[in-house]
């Protein structure tokens, strides 16, 4: 277990963008974004979410304020640089919320830190993404002539419709695209204990995809307590139902939000209270 946690300095690090603040935050919520998405893919998540939880998106190399970096393709690799850049911000109690691609790097992330001996997340939120151990749709396709991996893209139902419409974005956006479709189809699952993590799966109730049966694999995946929830929308419910969504996250941190900051206010005040309840 980490025991050198500096104090935050999230907003010196280009891997993570902070909106909103929080002087003495609860929780955090990092965040990470589905293939070819940026941290923007979060933006006013702070204004939905309880005010003791900071919302944190991860930046990945190759794109948006990092666009100049080359992508990272290779998850060993992506996940030692997360872990090097995560784990100082450890310094007060956290969860992760990942969406399609980014529900597999935080899964694995997730792993990764228990195998370390680092600190775990309070809450693993996953939407968007079929359970890990379940055969994936891609099939192989980041080395296509450009037209054919737009075609392709399109069958994914995995990127926005106003990046696929508009030829001069996906010219910005194919490249993201292809280094993350790497990314995932080089990616090979490895069967392992549980995580004793709380997790919850989310979907939309019309993203052909990833169904409810793709989800509830998603709870072989815990020894801890786990959840599952549809929205109403295609595989980009996270923008056509976010409000709802964020009432479930808010829900999930609400009490999580609350505790830890009692244990924090008996930490600074031992004199306020002589009993220390233990659930």
């Amino acid at each position: 277990m980490s025991n050198n946690l500096m104090p935050s300095s999230l907003h010196q690090s280009p891997w993570f963008h902070v909106q909103k603040s929080i002087e003495n935050p609860s929780i955090r919520l990092f965040c990470f974004s589905y293939a070819g998405g940026s941290a923007s893919a979060f933006r006013d998540w702070c204004h939905q979410v309880p005010d003791q939880v900071e919302v944190c998106s991860v930046q990945l190399p190759g794109r948006g304020t990092r666009f100049r970096e080359p992508s990272l393709t290779c998850m060993n690799l992506l996940l030692d640089a997360l872990v090097a850049e995560i784990t100082p911000h450890f310094d007060v109690p956290f969860a992760f919320f990942g969406h399609s691609m980014g529900a597999q790097v935080a899964f694995e992330l997730t792993r990764r830190l228990r195998d370390q001996s680092e600190s775990l997340p309070v809450h693993l939120f996953v939407s968007g993404r079929c359970a890990p151990q379940i055969d994936s749709s891609y099939s192989d396709i980041h080395n296509l002539p450009e037209k054919d991996f737009i075609e392709e893209i399109k069958k994914l139902n995995g990127t926005p419709d106003e990046a696929l419409q508009h030829p001069e974005l996906m010219e910005l956006v194919s490249p993201i695209l292809r280094a993350d479709i790497k990314l995932i189809e080089t990616w090979k699952y490895k069967d392992d204990e549980p995580l004793q993590v709380p997790i919850t799966a989310m979907g939309g109730a019309h993203d052909e995809g990833v169904t409810a049966r793709h989800l509830e694999g998603w709870g072989n995946q815990t020894s801890r307590s786990f959840d599952m929830q549809l929205f109403e929308g295609d595989h980009f419910f996270i923008n056509s139902s976010r409000s709802a969504l964020l009432n479930k996250i808010s829900a999930m941190l609400s009490p999580i939000a609350r505790s830890c900051a009692q244990t924090a206010s008996r930490s600074r005040h031992p004199k306020v209270s002589r009993f220390t309840h233990v659930a």
